[in-house]
């Protein structure tokens, strides 16, 4: 075991010997995986290419999101600068590192894209770039590469079962009243809080070893901070607001379709991107963050409200202001 360990350490002081001039195009490349990113680039998707790919997008970001960290608080494996003073951390991280959540995520929403867009120059793209993701993992110290394997392989089960089950869900979920709908996703995003709780609940009796939080000061990376469900309030915020607005939306306007010139889907994504940030910075400047409890809720009320206008009252304001097509 103590072998593998030592390999798994030697594969990253391997990549981080090639040279610092890696660090800058490595950590862009690590940013097409974040949740930051895939937060930006979905309602690009969903106004301005394809309402239906941006729908998929939203919920692999939700549900891979969520289960990773529930996966991470499990599997409470430690992250290679916590482990070893000899590797540099060349960025900030605090949860666990098994699975690779950049590695799950690429690996996911990516995957869903090509596997439903089905066409091969873009397959092949996007399989090298999942490759260069957990690549990037690896020289950048965030992961070992067990972790960045293993995201992989649960995002891929995740495109699997997101194909399998999406038309029998749609066809269950569409014939009932926009009410019941929403209440049903309201259930869906307070049970995946609720696994959270249990994950963390899960490691109750488990004890971090001080060398890592140790190590991890050494190497210049972030203090360890692995149970923290802030992650997992997001997600379910915007899960209920971006399904229930996607729900209403239907019910209200009909399938949504994105038409229009480049010009008038370029002002859309403006128009669009600056509500998300009017809402991110104004309700995080309003919203407490202390005591923790009302922290998390009015977290996941934030996380609602913009998940609602990306799908539904942004295109409804399109509709006024004749940008729909």
């Amino acid at each position: 075991m103590e072998s593998l360990w030592e390999l798994e350490v030697n594969i990253i002081l391997f990549f981080q010997s090639l040279g610092d001039w890696l660090t800058t195009p490595f950590r862009a490349i690590s940013f097409l995986a974040t949740e930051q990113f895939i937060i930006v680039i979905t309602p690009l998707v969903y106004w301005c290419v394809d309402s239906l790919m941006g729908l998929r997008m939203a919920f692999m970001l939700v549900f891979s999101g969520e289960f990773n960290t529930y996966f991470k608080m499990l599997f409470h494996s430690p992250r290679p600068f916590w482990f070893d003073t000899e590797i540099r951390s060349l960025s900030q991280e605090t949860s666990f590192g098994m699975p690779s959540g950049h590695s799950q995520n690429a690996a996911s929403l990516w995957g869903m894209v090509a596997a439903t867009a089905k066409k091969k120059w873009l397959t092949i793209c996007i399989l090298i770039l999942i490759f260069l993701i957990g690549i990037s993992r690896l020289y950048l110290a965030m992961h070992f590469t067990r972790d960045v394997l293993s995201g992989w392989l649960f995002g891929g089960l995740f495109v699997l079962l997101y194909l399998v089950l999406e038309k029998p869900v749609a066809r269950w979920i569409a014939p009932k009243k926009l009410g019941v709908q929403i209440v049903i996703i309201f259930l869906v995003s307070i049970l995946l809080i609720a696994l959270g709780f249990a994950s963390k609940q899960a490691s109750a009796g488990w004890q971090m070893p001080t060398e890592w939080i140790e190590t991890a000061a050494l190497t210049g990376g972030a203090t360890p901070d692995p149970f923290n469900l802030e992650g997992v309030f997001t997600l379910a915020g915007v899960a209920f607001g971006f399904m229930s607005g996607y729900a209403w939306l239907v019910k209200k306007y009909g399938q949504p379709k994105v038409e229009g010139s480049a010009m008038k889907r370029f002002l859309r994504f403006i128009v669009g991107i600056v509500g998300v940030f009017i809402l991110y910075l104004g309700l995080k400047m309003i919203f407490p963050e202390e005591p923790l409890a009302l922290g998390f809720a009015l977290r996941y009320v934030r996380y609602t409200l913009i998940g609602f206008w990306v799908s539904a009252l942004a295109p409804v304001l399109f509709i006024k202001l004749k940008l729909n097509k």
